[in-house]
């Protein structure tokens, strides 16, 4: 019997359906979101709001797990160790850029330990102080810091978050000084401003923007390349003659590095989409997210122009490496 073209492809379309039933189905189990910050700053924030969507789209409870310390270095370092399999997954800030240049060793390589999914949002930094802080201005800020032995007080997220960056890139342009107070999450940040443990802070707008809002914290300024929608009243560093003075927080979904490209691929997919729902985006943007789901190969682009582009900031602020 003559075995042509034609009696080949009648036996691969019978064969496909059992090539198709020998992969592995994934995912059939629940899924791990590791947030590496505590809860309630934007990190965490973007971690669940996606995370209801992504568990309707895969059919698997997805939960997030937050595990601080270190400026998201135990967390991160706890994802690059697991396995490669889809179930354990990370939504890290640009501290997982910033570190590989701050720490000696903070236990993982953002390039070689990670596979990205998509970037999730970015969001500008914001200058904040208490409104009975008589500093109702960045050039405020400047003179009382000046005029303050040891510079002020500042509140920020932690070391090696863009806002405790931001605030040291002002130090080196303003040639003033501030006295960092690191916390483990926006939130504490936000909480010791409100509290009057410090009169002034730096944070990303979702953690702040509520309270900005409403007017119990004073945006002095914003660190992105436009102004906020809903906060038109608060200037740019850029439109205050800043040049070149931009920084974003921004939030990066990624797998350990070895995960199956087809599970990259539909993790990209599904979370693309969920952040394409109107009332998602709306919900976001109104907590202070810009979104930007462009897939894994704009997420390693913006990764691999991040890590040089810290590394010379923290070179030239004579920050100490732990």
């Amino acid at each position: 019997m003559t075995r042509g073209p034609g009696r080949r492809a009648a036996l691969a379309l019978l064969a496909a359906p059992a090539l198709a039933r020998a992969q592995p189905a994934w995912p059939t189990r629940a899924i791990r979101i590791v947030v590496p910050f505590a809860p309630g700053g934007p990190t965490d924030v973007m971690a669940r709001v996606v995370a209801p969507g992504l568990q309707a789209a895969l059919g698997q409870p997805v939960v997030i797990e937050n595990r601080a310390g270190a400026g998201g270095n135990v967390g991160a370092a706890f994802v690059a160790r697991s396995a490669p399999d889809g179930t354990t997954l990370l939504i890290a800030s640009t501290g997982f850029v910033v570190n590989a240049s701050l720490f000696r060793n903070p236990g993982y390589d953002p390039v070689q330990d990670f596979a990205p999914i998509t970037e999730l949002g970015a969001s500008p930094n914001t200058i904040l102080a208490r409104p009975d802080s008589g500093i109702a201005s960045i050039d405020d800020l400047i003179a009382r810091a000046k005029a303050t032995p040891g510079g002020l007080n500042l509140a920020n997220p932690g070391t090696g978050s863009t806002p405790h960056l931001t605030a040291e890139l002002l130090r080196l342009r303003a040639g003033i000084e501030f006295v960092q107070v690191p916390h483990n999450s926006a939130a504490l940040a936000v909480q010791a401003l409100l509290s009057g443990t410090t009169q002034v802070g730096v944070a990303a707008l979702p953690p702040a923007h509520a309270q900005v809002k409403s007017g119990t914290l004073r945006a002095l300024a914003l660190t992105g390349q436009a102004r906020w929608p809903d906060l038109p009243d608060v200037p740019t560093m850029l439109e205050l003659g800043w040049d070149g003075f931009v920084s974003e927080t921004f939030q990066a979904f990624l797998a350990p590095a070895g995960t199956p490209a087809p599970i990259l691929q539909r993790l990209a997919q599904e979370t693309i989409a969920v952040l394409g729902v109107p009332e998602t985006k709306a919900r976001l943007l109104a907590a202070g997210f810009g979104l930007r789901p462009q897939g894994p190969d704009a997420l390693a682009k913006r990764i691999a122009a991040e890590v040089p582009l810290w590394r010379d900031l923290i070179r030239r602020a004579g920050l100490q490496q732990e």
